[in-house]
């Protein structure tokens, strides 16, 4: 049966709301087994966006660890990940408001381990033979100069902390071999960030705890080095770039390491934050992976005498956070259709069971858009890719002649990809009638090192052009109005937004989250772990700071002559909130129709329910007046400088 209602595009009626998607959503990451037990974390953004550690035990109960006011979450790298660890029931954490690690006993109160101090720590393990965490430590006690990072040992029972290693401007990573006496981990130094190249360290633990005979066995400063794991007989496997592609490498001594199943395929994600895991073994010659592969992930078992990879069939494509505990599996995964879950699987059984959903809605499918895989022609005859939603909405049919807008989404990173899972935030744009595209530019990660490579010295370039593309391929196809062109993005997708609106007229309006309007300024003000991220990307600072000025936006606001909403934390250390207000006032003296949508208590990401919500209704609220077709919800207004209605 045809729809019965027949409606301009951008003005259908939906029942994916806002109110919806932060009602109903909530982040889950960080699976992990602890014997029969399984934990996991829970943003919630109904509590400010406080991580929440729960339990998932054999009977099916879910338990609360971490209760109020206690937020799982560390600001090592500023980005986080890896702030919690389970032993037979014994919990550490890190809390987000002081930094501290807690210890949390079975059946009682957490207490503090760490002191009060101008530390923060991550990716620590249990070095049971000593009765210590290891941990990354990042130092910020001295503000003359730029913080510290180095491992750590840290004394369960007192306390005190103790320098293993220090030297190198970052670390990750340390891992313990299944006997407790060899540590591994990986370190790099500026400019490089962890994808360019790493170094993967090994030593001996003596028995007072310090480290012996230091070697560097693998990596170097172009070759990126992730994941370092023991297997169960004590053999150390990492993921490597080595070859093209992050594929998974078994260490010898006395040989020429090569991947255990060489694959045009990526065996990892690009390092952001700590914590991250894509294979697990399930014993000494299995490992459980995930890989991505033409943007999308996949599960498999890789057998490694035999060096075959399996492919298990799952209804996911995007697929993280993998842990095993002998034949048991637990992963956090999605697909377009199907809310991020926690997810178990039984891989002798190939059966899998859903512990946990991120969204409980009951929507019938037939108002979600499935994402379609394009690739489409770039500058220099290359080819680029993206994932293309047409509007999609069961209850509206359009007038004949009408395209429909688009949205181009820019990613964050801008060393990230945009994977097909499932997102409300999208289906929120494709059912009231937009087309959506979630472009993966030169320079994302998940189509080998030559493509991500192709972003060095040209972000605001490649990026930018192949936004432009393909928005342009979708038109040139006739899928969508080329005079109703939009794109948005949020920290480096925010700059790509704000450089295609700005040095090209293909898009109509825009949206910056928390955007980069300035370069200057953040080579001049950003946290360490970026604070050299440009040189690989635009260029030495300021030795060519003649490229920064070119390509900053906010040094060409006469040539901005379409509207933009800007979206800002007001305590962002990453991209500081000067930056889209200076940006506002330019384009507000120009005349230019221009919103600025400010947020008290947010950083770079917005976390809070109410805000989530508001941002994503003043977005459309804003191509609404900018493309003039009138919304189904009675959506608050926002203020428009420069806009006569």
């Amino acid at each position: 049966m045809s729809p019965s209602i027949i409606a301009p595009f951008g003005s259908w009626k939906s029942p994916i709301t806002s109110d919806l998607i932060v009602a109903q959503s909530i982040s889950l990451g960080g699976v992990v087994f602890d014997n029969n037990d399984i934990y996991w974390l829970e943003g919630r953004p109904q509590e400010k966006g406080r991580n929440v550690l729960v339990k998932y035990s054999p009977d099916g109960q879910i338990t609360e660890i971490t209760p109020q006011p206690f937020n799982v979450r560390t600001r090592v790298h500023e980005y986080g990940g890896g702030a919690f660890l389970v032993d037979n029931g014994v919990v550490y954490f890190v809390n987000y408001q002081d930094q501290r690690i807690y210890q949390q006993l079975p059946n009682e109160e957490a207490k503090p381990l760490t002191p009060e101090n101008q530390c923060r720590y991550a990716d620590f393990i249990l070095d049971t033979n000593l009765n210590r965490l290891i941990s990354v430590c990042e130092d910020h006690s001295n503000p003359d100069r730029e913080c510290e990072n180095k491992i750590v040992a840290i004394d369960i029972n007192t306390g005190e902390i103790t320098t293993l290693i220090e030297g190198d401007d970052f670390y990750s990573s340390p891992r313990l071999n299944p006997d407790g006496k060899q540590l591994a981990w990986i370190s790099w130094n500026h400019p490089n960030m962890p994808w360019d190249g790493t170094k993967l360290w090994l030593a001996n633990v003596e028995t007072d705890g310090a480290l012996k005979e230091i070697k560097w066995i693998a990596g170097d400063v172009d070759e990126s080095i992730n994941e370092p794991k023991w297997s169960p007989d004590g053999q150390l496997f990492y993921v490597s770039d080595q070859s093209g592609w992050a594929n998974v490498y078994c260490y010898q001594s006395n040989l020429n390491n090569v991947p255990i199943f060489p694959f045009t395929a990526e065996f990892s994600y690009p390092h952001w934050v700590f914590g991250l895991c894509t294979y697990a073994f399930v014993s000494k010659e299995k490992v459980i992976c995930t890989y991505t592969q033409d943007g999308r992930w996949y599960l498999g078992v890789l057998n490694i005498p035999d060096k075959q990879l399996s492919i298990l069939e799952l209804p996911y494509s995007n697929i993280g956070s993998l842990h095993s505990r002998g034949n048991q599996a637990v992963f956090v995964a999605s697909s377009s259709l199907e809310p991020t879950s926690v997810v178990h699987l039984d891989l002798g059984l190939e059966k899998t069971k859903i512990l946990k959903r991120s969204s409980q809605i009951d929507i019938d499918s037939d108002y979600f858009s499935e994402p379609e895989l394009i690739e489409f022609p770039t500058e220099n005859g290359l080819k680029a890719y993206a994932w293309y939603y047409a509007p999609k909405n069961k209850d509206y049919s359009f007038p004949e002649q009408e395209l429909p807008p688009l949205l181009v989404k820019s990613h964050g990173g801008p060393t990230a990809s945009a994977t097909p899972s499932f997102s409300l935030k999208i289906q929120y744009w494709t059912s009231r009638g937009f087309g959506y595209l979630d472009v993966n530019y030169g320079g994302s990660t998940g189509f080998g090192k030559a493509y991500r490579q192709r972003l060095e010295k040209n972000w605001g370039v490649v990026d930018v052009n192949d936004c432009i593309n393909g928005a342009k391929y979708l038109v040139e196809q006739g899928k969508v109005d080329g005079d109703r062109l939009a794109i948005s993005g949020g920290s480096a997708g925010g700059y790509t937004t704000l450089a295609a609106l700005t040095f090209n007229d293909t898009f109509k309006a825009g949206a910056s989250y928390y955007g980069i309007g300035d370069l200057e300024s953040l080579a001049k003000d950003t946290h360490k772990f970026e604070s050299r991220y440009l040189d690989k990307l635009i260029g030495k600072y300021p030795e060519e700071k003649e490229i920064y000025e070119q390509r900053s936006p906010i040094n060409f606001t006469d040539q901005l002559n379409c509207p933009v909403i800007f979206f800002q934390g007001l305590e962002d250390k990453v991209v500081p909130p000067n930056q889209a207000e200076m940006m506002v006032e330019s384009l507000s003296k120009k005349g230019i129709s221009v919103a600025y949508v400010p947020f008290e208590g947010e950083q770079h990401g917005f976390r809070q329910a109410d805000n989530i919500k508001y941002a994503l209704d003043s977005e459309f609220y804003f191509y609404s007046r900018i493309f003039n077709f009138t919304p189904a919800d009675n959506l608050q207004s926002i203020t428009i400088l420069n806009y006569d209605s």
